[in-house]
């Protein structure tokens, strides 16, 4: 399946949002927290960056390039 996105860049982006959003989920309800929600916050961009980074250094899909 090419395009897919079952690469190494797909899935840390993936990783990293989803630790994303619990943490923003556990800030919210054990408080809120709100420093713990904007840190999560703040990673979301993160894992954008992340992914469009190591797709760039040849761990993306190579028919995305």
């Amino acid at each position: 399946m090419a395009g897919h996105g079952s690469n190494p860049a797909a899935w840390t982006a993936v990783v990293i949002t989803l630790v994303a959003f619990a943490l923003g989920g556990v800030a919210l309800v054990i408080g809120p927290n709100w420093i713990l929600f904007w840190i999560a916050v703040a990673l979301l961009p993160i894992a954008l960056l992340t992914g469009k980074v190591m797709s760039v250094a040849g761990m993306g899909d190579p028919s995305s390039r």
